[in-house]
């Protein structure tokens, strides 16, 4: 069975047992969380569609580990300018882990 879940803004497919990163979640590691905003659940030919999302659908979701991912660097160069600007960050992420998919 699989799942696609919407957090922080992004859409996920998830299935029971795996790992993901999202944007960082205030829940303390170790700690169980539920999400709610299921838009597609599906289990080989039966899917089922949520507008917008699945009514009676949830992840059953536990919290591994807090982290920062790898550095991105944002580069701005306009040529013949002498216009050069060098930025960089990195996000912090949420390491879960599917336990249970509920349809």
């Amino acid at each position: 069975m699989f799942a696609i879940v919407e957090t922080g803004g992004k859409q996920f497919r998830v299935e029971e047992g795996r790992s993901l990163k999202v944007a960082r979640m205030d829940a303390q590691a170790g700690s169980a969380i539920t999400l709610d905003k299921i838009l597609l659940v599906g289990a080989g030919a039966d899917v089922k569609v949520g507008q917008p999302f699945v009514s009676g659908a949830s992840v059953q979701c536990e919290v591994v580990d807090h982290g920062r991912d790898k550095k991105i660097i944002i580069f701005k160069k306009k040529r013949r300018k002498d216009y050069r600007r060098k930025q960089g960050h990195r996000q912090d992420f949420t390491l879960l882990k599917v336990t249970s998919i509920q349809a």
